[in-house]
């Protein structure tokens, strides 16, 4: 059997999936962002887009949070599946690419999350798909269908709007003709227009969120000095008021009483002003803004994901941890019923024990994103430079914007993974050059049918 390497490797991961329905019914819950996803009003989101929520809406007639996570594990393996496929396609033997997609069956972040009430699953699942059918084959059709992947991911999660500008200049870099992109930006613009045009209706702004000057300002947060910055009145109440090396990490300032944000009235107003304060601190302080990106840039160079004492909300629990009354109905609303997260032993300790030791570390997945977009420029593997430079943008990027976050590096794994495939398989067998977007076979190929 020819993939007999995958079915192989499929089981336990199965295994694992199954240890996280059992041992933590009916899914996890992530401090207040799962319980914004889930309320009743769809409306768009104030600090995220509600990409996530409209997809539960969908699925809340079923009332079970158990149907959620039983839906994202198998978007993951199908996932794995997915990449895998494409990897054989471009010559890997079949022990090759099933080791190859290990990680996407078997890091326990990527569990983690399949089994969490947040966007991060399915914005995994989108943007992979999205970018391996742009290198699977260019045509109209495989675009249309990425972009309007890509789109979707965008009202998901915001950080996803890069990679369609990415994909756009990867298709007019390779020269794919003008068909191609523009039924690439066209779908993707379908999700994005609506989603904007919602947000324009409900809250008199055209955008996607109403909080990226809020986000943005918490990262000045690492540095901001105001006798430098120098503000006017009107955004100088917004300085710190507790010197830097005093002051938490940047996602702090967002939530927490002492936040100089929340004196602020009204979200718009808040929102504008915040981005504004951030330029300001950026272009008076561009240094310590590097400095504080550098900084938090280094944690990829950290080997472990979470130390043994460390507190982080991506540990799985060891007790149950009771709602409280402010979430509870939210939850339970949409549950049908109670919806904390139990933990049922023998089950949750042994997914708790293989998550110390089941993961890819950092400093390997930056070595090897890293040493693929070289070799794929040596090679000459420009399909792999697409998931390459995604990666990387997903990595890198939030850093400038708001902060690091673990969990904010894990989209790229699956990209990482198909970047690698693709630079050590054979290159692809479809080639541009014609003006209408279609693939066409090599000159050579050609001349030998003709003599035939």
């Amino acid at each position: 059997m020819s993939h007999r390497a995958l079915v192989i490797a499929m089981l336990p991961a199965i295994g694992l999936r199954v240890l996280a329905v059992l041992g933590f019914p009916p899914a996890l819950l992530f401090y207040g962002d799962s319980f914004a996803f889930l309320r009743e009003e769809l409306t768009p989101g104030t600090t995220r887009p509600s990409g996530y929520s409209l997809l539960l809406a969908l699925l809340r007639p079923a009332h079970s949070l158990t149907l959620v996570t039983v839906l994202q594990h198998l978007l993951g393996l199908a996932l794995a599946v997915a990449v895998y496929a494409l990897l054989r396609r471009r010559g890997l033997p079949g022990w090759g690419a099933a080791l190859l997609v290990t990680p996407l069956l078997y890091d326990e972040f990527l569990v983690l999350l399949e089994h969490m009430i947040m966007a991060d699953a399915i914005f995994v699942a989108l943007i992979t798909v999205a970018i391996a059918l742009i290198v699977w084959r260019v045509t109209p059709t495989t675009a249309a269908v990425g972009g309007l992947l890509l789109g979707l991911a965008g009202i998901t999660r915001t950080v996803g709007l890069p990679l369609l500008l990415l994909t756009a200049a990867y298709l007019l870099i390779r020269r794919y003709g003008w068909r191609p992109l523009v039924a690439l930006l066209v779908a993707g613009a379908i999700p994005l227009g609506a989603y904007a045009t919602w947000m324009k209706v409900e809250k008199d702004k055209f955008g996607l969120t109403e909080a990226d000057g809020n986000f943005l300002w918490s990262r000045t947060m690492s540095f901001a000095d105001c006798a430098v910055i120098k503000p006017p009145e009107r955004l100088a109440v917004l300085c710190p008021n507790m010197p830097v090396e005093q002051r938490p990490y940047p996602p702090h300032w967002l939530w927490e009483s002492f936040s100089p944000l929340l004196k602020v009235p009204g979200t718009a107003n808040r929102n504008q002003l915040a981005g504004e304060f951030a330029r300001a601190a950026i272009l008076a302080q561009p240094g310590d803004y590097l400095g504080a990106v550098a900084t938090d840039l280094k944690q990829l160079l950290r080997w472990e994901r979470t130390a043994v004492d460390e507190k982080t909300p991506y540990k799985l629990p060891s007790s149950e941890r009771p709602l409280s009354e402010s979430v509870r109905g939210v939850a339970e609303s949409y549950e049908g019923g109670p919806a904390a997260t139990r933990v049922v032993e023998p089950f949750a300790g042994w997914l708790r024990a293989y998550q110390r030791f089941g993961y890819v570390p950092f400093p390997l997945l930056m070595l090897a994103l890293g040493g693929t977009l070289v070799a794929a420029l040596v090679r000459r593997r420009w399909d792999a430079l697409l998931p390459g430079v995604a990666a990387l943008a997903l990595v890198v990027s939030p850093p400038f914007l708001a902060a690091f976050d673990v969990r904010y590096v894990i989209p790229a794994i699956p990209l990482v993974c198909l970047a690698v495939g693709l630079t050590l398989g054979a290159r692809t067998p479809f080639r541009a050059g014609r003006a209408d977007g279609r693939s066409s076979a090599p000159a050579a190929t050609v001349s030998r049918v003709q003599q035939r």
